[in-house]
Parts: C-alpha cells; structure tokens; sequence
C-alpha cells in the first residue's frame, strides 16, 4: 500500500475515536458522567443526603443542637441557586467552615469526581429547575 493511502485510512479510522459523548439534554454533563456520579454518591454522600439526594425530613428546620439537617439536592431545596463553583467549593470544603456539619471531600474526591458528583444530583432536577439554575448562571 502507497504511503498517502495508509495515513488516509489512518486518519479515517481515528476520526471515530475522539468523538465525544453527547450531553444529557441540553445539560453541561454527560450520560456516564453521571453514572459515575451515582456511584460516587452512593459511596460518600447517600448517607445523609439519601440515595436520590433526598435529603431528610424537616432538613429546613435546626436540630436540637442548632445546626441544618442535610438538604435535599435533588432541586427540591437551595442547591440550584448555587452556580457550578460554588457546589464544588461546597462537596470539596463542606459546611464546617459556615458553622455546619458536613465534611468536606477535597481529600477523597477528585475535581473530576466532584463534577461527576454534582452531574448526579443535577440529573434529579427537573427540567425547569436546572433551566432556573441556568438563568441564575449556574456555568459561570
């Protein structure tokens, strides 16, 4: 085979490969992005903030100790007013240094994995929750 012929067959075959994934509806992340993120959250974050980032029961009144229960992140709570920076501080950081309780995870998670995280618990908005959220200039 001539040499121009193998580049081009070359460069057709790795067209393919650096062709990305296609992002859930219209939303910043992507389907195994929030597949990993699942995962991630079930391991470090389902404990207090439920499986489907529920939260708990009456997490928008102080416990006998004055502090927050864990909210629900599933858009049902203030989560979606925060832009993207702002939840990653927040898992990376946690609450303690705003007199909260939650750890923060920037030893245990990646930035990586603390997007996959957030790509989650954005997959339980709904539709105009996350396009609120987008309004509000969550990207930015």
């Amino acid at each position: 085979m001539k040499p121009v012929l193998i580049m081009l067959l070359g460069a057709v075959f790795l067209s393919g490969c650096g062709e990305s994934e296609s992002k859930v509806d219209g939303r910043w992340y992507t389907p195994s992005l929030v597949d990993n993120g699942k995962r991630l959250f079930i391991d470090n974050c389902a404990e207090c903030h439920g499986v489907a980032a529920q939260g708990t029961l009456h997490w928008n009144k102080p416990a006998a100790n004055g502090k927050y229960p864990p909210p629900p992140l599933n858009g049902t709570a203030h989560a979606w007013h925060h832009p993207l920076k702002g939840l990653k501080r927040s898992v990376q950081l946690g609450g303690v240094p705003m007199g909260g309780s939650m750890p923060g995870f920037a030893d245990t998670l990646s930035d990586a994995e603390t997007e996959a995280v957030i790509s989650y618990f954005q997959s339980q908005w709904p539709a105009p929750i996350y396009q609120a959220w987008l309004d509000r200039g969550g990207l930015k």
